[in-house]
């Protein structure tokens, strides 16, 4: 038996998206999502949007930020990554540049030596080609650059060589 969802009007689809956006930053992108499925037209979602910024519930450039933070510091994600993730939400380029600005070089670096350290102790063979082809693959759909997986993966290596045969 199907079940029939109540249609919104207009204005408790804004009281539901206000209050979507109090709790969690939120992309346009989402909110149009969420509208479009809660049977609102085109006309009405522009004007719930634009309130929405207006009222400050709404802001991409904010958006952009938190998702980097997030998605580097909780995900162990690579700049690659969550510009693709966020280009999928439709977010504005440039936004985007700002955003990944927020990520310190030396905190990256570092963020994927640490996660391509803690792989390599779970990394079957110890053959120096099949190791760091595993870390490469490994970093890469994590979203970091490939040449700067390739430079970690081989000093990684490099480094175990002599100090990891133990493990």
């Amino acid at each position: 038996m199907p079940v029939y969802k109540r249609q919104l009007t207009p204005e408790n689809a804004l009281a539901r998206c206000a209050a979507l956006c109090s709790r969690s930053e939120q992309a346009e992108y989402d909110i149009r999502t969420k509208l479009r499925g809660w049977g609102i037209g085109d006309a009405d979602s522009d004007k719930i949007v634009s309130r929405l910024v207006e009222g400050k519930y709404l802001d991409e450039e904010r958006y952009a930020r938190a998702f980097v933070r997030d998605k580097f510091r909780f995900g162990g994600w690579g700049r690659l990554k969550i510009a693709y993730a966020l280009r999928q939400k439709h977010v504005a380029a440039d936004v985007i540049d700002e955003a990944m600005n927020e990520i310190e070089p030396e905190d990256y670096e570092s963020t994927l030596e640490k996660l391509m350290q803690s792989k390599y102790r779970t990394v079957r063979s110890r053959e120096k080609m099949k190791a760091k082809a595993a870390l490469m693959r490994f970093a890469i759909q994590r979203g970091f650059e490939p040449d700067m997986v390739a430079r970690m993966a081989g000093r990684l290596i490099a480094d175990c060589d002599d100090s990891c045969e133990e493990m």
